[in-house]
């Protein structure tokens, strides 16, 4: 019973999440520039996540997601309150960053990388076939696969953001047991994820990184 509790703390705090997000985006989407701040602090860390994982540098990422929030805040007029946000700003995080691709395609070092995306013609529209409510709800059935105790440690590692050993002390097992349950939880979420590149970085900046 401890572990469906677990499971619906998660999906309660999913929702209180959105509903928070929500008017939060709406004062942003009138100027607030508090708003814009809180944004900023909640989405910076995943959208860096996120594009370092397309574009592998780490400087370029921190460019990237600095001109992601300038037009965010150029652009905050036009965000649709009806539709996923996320969804939103991860698009631009994502035309952005193949934007870069596409000027730096002569660099010998990007070469072989660009060559491993997606095709950018037909890839530039898949974000905006996802939803953050799809992901979302990837994310629980996946979570309701996992063993009770793998998604137990899972859920205190990234829902509580207890280190190992606060982990370890708290389900009175070893360091060792909890990193073998979390490696396993990992491995399983990464292996179920799906095929498509961009849906899977997505997943894991939201969820895994």
């Amino acid at each position: 019973m401890r572990h469906f509790c677990g499971l619906n703390k998660c999906v309660t705090e999913l929702r209180e999440y959105s509903e928070h997000n929500f008017k939060t985006i709406n004062r942003l989407k009138e100027g607030d520039l508090l708003a814009f701040d809180e944004i900023y602090l909640r989405y910076s860390n995943r959208l860096f996540c996120f594009v370092l994982k397309l574009i592998k540098q780490e400087q370029d990422a921190e460019e990237i997601v600095q001109e992601v929030f300038l037009k965010l805040w150029r652009s905050r007029d036009k965000i649709d309150l009806h539709t996923s946000f996320d969804s939103f700003v991860f698009t631009i995080a994502y035309n952005h960053t193949m934007s870069m691709l596409r000027k730096r395609v002569h660099e010998q070092k990007y070469l072989n990388h660009l060559a491993g995306l997606q095709r950018i013609a037909e890839a530039e529209d898949i974000i905006d076939e996802l939803t953050f409510q799809e992901i979302q709800g990837r994310y629980l059935r996946l979570l309701e696969q996992l063993s009770p105790r793998q998604r137990e440690v899972f859920l205190l590692s990234r829902d509580e953001k207890l280190t190992y050993k606060e982990i370890a002390g708290r389900l009175d097992i070893s360091v060792n047991t909890v990193e073998i349950h979390m490696t396993k939880a990992l491995r399983f979420m990464k292996d179920n994820l799906g095929k498509s590149l961009v849906a899977n970085s997505l997943f894991i900046s939201l969820f895994i990184c």
